[in-house]
């Protein structure tokens, strides 16, 4: 259990850094992040949407509580990144355009698989909200 806890904080820190750093050189438009989005067919408006939400889910996954907004946090991350794996393919982009989002990817899923049952969404199938 203590191991888990471990990779826990290490994947969620790694995870939160990572999104909070590239959230924010998305928010200031750094050429190296506008030419790839451009390539990709995207407009460049969309990395302030990205910016915002990679920051603002990096602050739910590590503040305290929420487990629901942490749940969405996570699904956003996820789909985030094999978004942006998927778009790098598809134009053609070579590893080293597509290894970044993988490894976020990696540490999106170690994060939601190792987290705390504080953190959790509790109901009746043990970490997942079931219909009535």
């Amino acid at each position: 259990m203590k191991r888990k806890k471990i990779t826990y904080w290490i994947a969620t820190g790694w995870l939160a850094l990572g999104m909070t750093s590239t959230g924010i050189v998305q928010l200031m438009k750094e050429p190296g992040e506008v030419k790839p989005i451009l390539e990709m067919g995207y407009p460049s408006y969309v990395l302030t949407l990205l910016g915002v939400w990679k920051i603002l889910g990096s602050v739910a996954v590590l503040a305290p509580g929420l487990p629901l907004l942490k749940e969405w946090a996570y699904a956003g991350f996820f789909f985030t990144m094999t978004g942006a794996i998927f778009s790098h393919i598809a134009v053609g982009h070579g590893v080293g355009e597509i290894l970044p989002a993988s490894l976020i990817l990696v540490l999106t899923v170690i994060s939601w698989l190792c987290r705390p049952p504080g953190r959790r969404l509790s109901g009746p199938s043990g970490g997942a909200i079931m219909p009535a």
